[in-house]
């Protein structure tokens, strides 16, 4: 029964995608961006899913399993951060100006109009393959560990399930599909957690017995403070909070924004998006909170794997298929956007001689799940993947989406200094330093960033104004001579 649920709900979420390419036009503009014509609801609940992605169901439960109530500082702080950038106007900066330059993907976006466009947008394709690339894999990898839980496959079943169903869906209808199934999948999602929220709630006897019985296993569980130092605590949700200002650098999100059908319903698609989100990140974390009181840690136990294995503890055949399914969904949700951001990349920066072939177009989207799978069946922390990749993307590209949607003078050697100035301060920043526990890295990423443009920008203008009071000198004197 568990899995014939499950597989019931796989083949439902084809067959939307399936529905949803019979409405496509057969042009690269429609398979990035479905024409530019999607209902703000829909771009809403495509973004949310496409946000709200394994990450939820496995590696924000397993933090807040192993760490308590203090894991909601991680979401509140990039909530917020969110929320701050959705009130800036950048989003409807995006969306308006994207149509208005013709581009269709956040390199384009960015290199528009720049002399060195094409060094420009090929960097910024490079990093968004490599690390939206490993995003995807990690979601790929989330399926993975419940199909593992669940079924006692092996571990790399669930990846090769889940790559199939986004390559045939996506191969199908392009981004169209992709947000139809997005939209399908994020109530699947909702109510999956949902139904395990409360099973689990009143497993633990209510809110009263969950409390008492983290108590007993550790009075730290139930503390708000992260860490021992107002200082220290400061600059953590300071990080969790340029975290979610970063969801700007995450091309498959903000293609959500661009496939609006007009900058005007941005207001409409934020309401919707933010209400969805609030009530999913509370209900991941009161599962994480559950979890940890009905399950000891015990040697050798994957907190990642907490809701699969509280599920099936808990639920009904049915209801443990439904569930699996709602985490499926989350990962196929951001697996198949970021896989199609990838393609986009490839064919309309790295290699635009592609860019008008949707046959290229396709045979991309089948490269790049491919290489995607290999990277899953290659990786094994899904928060750990998920963190860096997203740090990377927000402090690379963040940066150079909120100067060109704010109208910030750039060129092409300022946008490349910004750019690799954010990625390798998160790489030293985490891998180097390691840092990354007091600080999340997106920080320091995104602040070194942006004084880097600064500096650049003066030395720019400083040189700029030197040859121009030469060439005006210059000019004088040929004139006196005459």
């Amino acid at each position: 029964m568990v899995a014939t649920s499950f597989i019931l709900f796989l083949l439902g979420f084809v067959f939307v995608g399936m529905l949803a390419s019979r409405g496509k036009q057969n042009t690269s503009s429609d398979y990035l961006l479905a024409s530019r014509d999607i209902h703000p609801v829909f771009a809403a609940l495509a973004g949310i899913a496409t946000n709200a992605s394994g990450f939820m169901f496995i590696g924000l439960i397993g933090e807040t399993y192993t760490k308590g109530l203090s894991s909601i500082w991680i979401m509140i702080g990039w909530i917020v951060g969110d929320y701050i950038m959705w009130h800036s106007g950048i989003h409807q900066a995006l969306r308006k100006k994207s149509e208005e330059t013709n581009t269709e993907t956040i390199g384009g976006f960015i290199s528009h109009g720049l002399k060195n466009k094409r060094l420009v947008s090929a960097s910024i394709a490079i990093i968004t393959v490599i690390f939206l690339g490993t995003y995807a894999a990690a979601q790929l990898k989330a399926g993975s560990k419940a199909l593992h839980v669940i079924f006692g496959w092996h571990d790399y079943a669930g990846a090769i399930i889940g790559a199939i169903i986004v390559t045939i869906y996506c191969f199908a209808g392009g981004i169209r599909a992709s947000i139809w199934t997005n939209v399908a999948q994020s109530f699947v999602m909702m109510l999956s957690m949902g139904i395990i929220m409360t099973t689990a709630l009143i497993a633990c006897g209510g809110f009263g017995g969950l409390w008492e019985t983290l108590r007993q296993i550790d009075p730290s569980l139930l503390s708000f403070n992260p860490t021992d130092s107002t200082t220290a605590f400061i600059f953590f949700v300071l990080g969790w909070l340029a975290a979610g200002m970063g969801v700007v650098g995450q091309p498959h999100i903000m293609v959500c924004v661009m496939t609006v059908r007009s900058e005007k319903d941005i207001a409409a698609t934020r309401t919707i998006y933010f209400i969805w989100y609030v009530l999913f990140t509370a209900s991941a974390i009161m599962v994480g909170l559950c979890a940890r009181a009905l399950l000891p840690m015990t040697a050798g136990f994957d907190a990642e794997l907490a809701l699969p294995v509280i599920a099936q503890k808990l639920l009904p055949d049915v209801l443990i298929g439904f569930t699996l399914a709602g985490l499926f969904a989350a990962t196929m949700s951001t697996a198949d956007s970021q896989i199609l951001s990838c393609s986009a990349a490839i064919t309309q920066d790295l290699v635009p001689k592609w860019s008008r072939s949707v046959k290229a177009l396709k045979a991309s989207t089948l490269t790049v799940s491919s290489v995607v799978l290999i990277i899953a069946l290659l990786g094994n922390s899904v928060f750990t993947m998920v963190v860096f990749s997203w740090s990377v993307l927000a402090a690379s590209i963040g940066p150079l989406v909120i100067l060109r949607c704010l109208g910030a003078p750039l060129t092409g050697p300022i946008a490349m200094a910004t750019s690799m100035t954010g990625l390798v301060t998160v790489i030293l920043w985490r891998s180097v330093l390691q840092w990354s526990g007091n600080v999340y890295e997106v920080l320091p990423g995104m602040v070194a960033s942006f004084v880097v443009y600064e500096i650049c920008r003066r030395i720019f203008q400083i040189t700029h104004d030197i040859a121009e009071k030469s060439a005006n000198a210059s000019q004088g004197l040929s004139a006196n001579r005459a």
